[in-house]
């Protein structure tokens, strides 16, 4: 096997910012190939190599657009296996004013973008590459959220529920895919210094144990821990990144 046949290779969704940048740059540091997928093209200022050829332009909320994107991964794969794949892309709308939609004002297309690209493309991406990841015993992260398990002052509704539902699939997923080698984990970032952060956030913070925002890096290492051997018996786990803020 030649040495770029060694090298581990993880496909990310949602990449072009916050989290899902950080965490290119983190698998990038050790060595991974990084296969990017995002609604935008390339950004040639992303500071990682093989970005451009290895990015993957695609809209999650189109579910025909996400299935086509599956062969579109396999060509890029050229028969290698796919050893990590980290479902971070998420949209929260918001009012026109940039306020919070609630269960009574969503429109029903809402709820229905907001799960194709929060909740459904996960597992459509993870079941149609299911024997690449198993060639590799690889490993799935989902990226959920605090606001998954309380009422945040922020996040709507449908996002809310679409992240709770996605903690209720990594335990599914966790118990069809272990008997294939592979894992599956979820983690639940707190507040993270993004663009996204919406005014008002710095309240939140003061309740805080930690008493600070967290930084992308902090989300992006611990998504890497659960890809490397260093987790090889975690399966079936959200992982909470916020500060203590569910306590």
């Amino acid at each position: 096997m030649t040495a770029g046949q060694d090298r581990k290779t993880l496909l990310l969704t949602g990449a072009s910012r916050g989290i899902g940048h950080a965490t290119v740059k983190e698998f990038s540091a050790a060595g991974w190939r990084v296969l990017t997928c995002s609604r935008q093209p390339f950004d040639p200022r992303c500071p990682w190599p093989g970005g451009e050829e290895n990015h993957i332009q695609v809209d999650l909320s189109d579910p025909h657009d996400t299935i086509a994107a599956v062969e579109v991964v396999r060509e890029r794969l050229n028969g290698q296996p796919l050893n990590a794949l980290v479902n971070n892309a998420g949209i929260s709308p918001k009012t026109p004013a940039g306020g919070r939609l609630n269960t009574l004002d969503t429109d029903l297309r809402t709820w229905g973008k907001v799960f194709h690209v929060n909740f459904f493309a996960p597992v459509v991406l993870a079941r149609a590459l299911k024997d690449e990841l198993a060639a590799a015993r690889g490993a799935v992260v989902n990226v959920t959220s605090i606001a998954g398990s309380r009422v945040h002052p922020f996040a709507g509704a449908a996002y809310a529920t679409s992240k709770a539902a996605l903690e209720a699939l990594t335990r599914e997923m966790a118990h069809d895919f272990g008997p294939l080698g592979v894992r599956v984990n979820a983690i639940a970032p707190g507040e993270i210094e993004t663009s996204i952060l919406s005014p008002g956030t710095e309240d939140i913070v003061k309740t805080l144990p930690l008493r600070r925002l967290g930084q992308p890096s902090e989300v992006a290492s611990v998504i890497l821990f659960l890809c490397t051997e260093g987790a090889s018996y975690v399966t079936g786990t959200e992982i909470k990144v916020n500060a203590g803020q569910h306590v």
